[in-house]
């Protein structure tokens, strides 16, 4: 889309390009880190497990801390958020990150390492309630679908980026090296933020003095607030499933390679992000974005059915799955516009932050629920299982869109 296109859409005294691309790649840049900091531990899991003398099962804890912290974290970050603005918490939250990458650089044992997995949860917590305030209040409408384009796409990123960085800065010099030159990349990312502070500036809720008792609450008795967790939760249990298991389904049913295998999350993750681009000019031009996810999340799950099957074999199965990765990243930014679509005025933080707890639910309960499929051998009963929950996940979707309606909309705005 080029600039007359977006200035023919554009309402009255259009907000600059220039000044809309800078908010978004800033936001992009912090939410880049938070994605990055995911993987702060898993990419060096195997020398943890050789030098401290760790199990799977040890090393599997320290993701499930990441994950309850930051989960439980997120919903109240909303409330913090929503009271004293987004810019001061998006600091303080990659002010975790720094600690945290400080932390993995003098670790002994496995108590610092689940210092690190606590402090890194906690710096995650804010990010989506903080990041999407900021593009709601500062990105111009007719911007916003590829401003949440571009929030999906450099998470993406960020998870493809750390175990690169993590893993060849050891093979270079040695881990704790590692950790010290991601404390100088939150360092220069920090800066860089504070640099341009002024673009980050959002307005706090003011709670009107007269507001009754347990009004900041108000907004957990919409049920399309809990029709947007379990959305969230169910389609990221089948993230998950690919993230964790895809490998090792691969080599199990098809005698893929680990590098092989491997190389296919990358390409499901890169394929992802390209999805996210497309989706972002989707969105720019259709209001029905509840039935835009449903499609992408439905064609998804009938990719990953296919999966199941076998009948693609080794190769056609591979690129099956990097296809639903683009087939799910299309689904992103206009996923992100039916959440705006379903928060009540003045409540961003609070309704972002308790919606995208459930993704972090859905990562920590994913793991243990098809851990079980995998112990027994049911690999592609694995695939499957994650096709069926990503196709309940469309009908979480649809809940939300009969539910953002004119009469949703009214009911969510008075609810603030």
């Amino acid at each position: 889309m080029n600039t007359a296109t977006l200035g023919a859409i554009a309402p009255a005294n259009p907000v600059p390009l220039k000044q809309d691309a800078s908010v978004i790649g800033l936001v992009g840049l912090a939410h880049a880190t938070s994605h990055f900091s995911h993987l702060l531990l898993a990419p060096l899991f195997p020398v943890f497990m050789r030098d401290f003398g760790l199990s799977y099962s040890d090393v599997g804890l320290l993701m499930s801390i990441f994950f309850v912290v930051s989960g439980s974290g997120q919903a109240l970050a909303g409330f913090v958020v929503d009271r004293f603005g987004a810019r001061p918490v998006l600091f303080a939250a990659i002010g975790c990150f720094l600690l945290a990458a400080l932390a993995a650089s003098q670790v002994t044992g496995y108590a610092g390492l689940v210092v690190v997995a606590a402090l890194a949860g906690l710096g995650n917590a804010p990010f989506h309630p903080a990041d999407f305030t900021i593009l709601n209040q500062r990105v111009s409408p007719p911007r916003l679908g590829h401003a949440f384009s571009t929030h999906g796409l450099t998470g993406n990123l960020g998870w493809a980026l750390a175990p690169a960085f993590l893993v060849g800065i050891t093979a270079l010099a040695d881990w704790r090296v590692a950790y010290y030159c991601a404390a100088l990349l939150y360092a220069s990312v920090l800066a860089l933020l504070f640099w341009q502070r002024d673009k980050l500036r959002t307005e706090a809720h003011v709670r009107h003095p007269d507001a009754p008792k347990g009004s900041d609450l108000a907004y957990l008795k919409l049920p399309v607030v809990w029709w947007s967790f379990a959305f969230f939760l169910l389609s990221t249990m089948t993230l998950a499933v690919v993230q964790s298991f895809a490998p090792s389904i691969l080599k199990a049913v098809h005698g893929v390679s680990v590098e092989a295998a491997t190389l296919t999350i990358s390409a499901y993750m890169l394929c992802g992000a390209f999805g996210m681009l497309v989706g972002g000019f989707v969105a720019a031009y259709t209001q029905q974005s509840d039935r835009v996810v449903a499609l992408s999340m439905s064609g998804g799950a009938l990719l990953l059915l296919v999966c199941a099957t076998g009948w693609l074999g080794a190769a056609g199965t591979m690129v099956a799955l990097a296809a639903t990765g683009f087939a799910v990243g299309v689904g992103g930014p206009s996923r992100d516009m039916m959440i705006k679509k379903a928060t009540p005025k003045g409540a961003t933080g609070r309704v972002y932050g308790t919606v995208y707890s459930g993704l972090d639910v859905g990562f920590a309960i994913s793991p243990m629920v098809f851990g079980g499929f995998m112990d027994r051998g049911w690999y592609t009963l694995t695939l499957a299982g994650a096709a069926v929950v990503l196709f309940i996940s469309v009908y979480a979707a649809l809940g939300v869109g009969r539910r953002t309606g004119p009469q949703g909309s009214g009911a969510a705005q008075s609810a603030a």
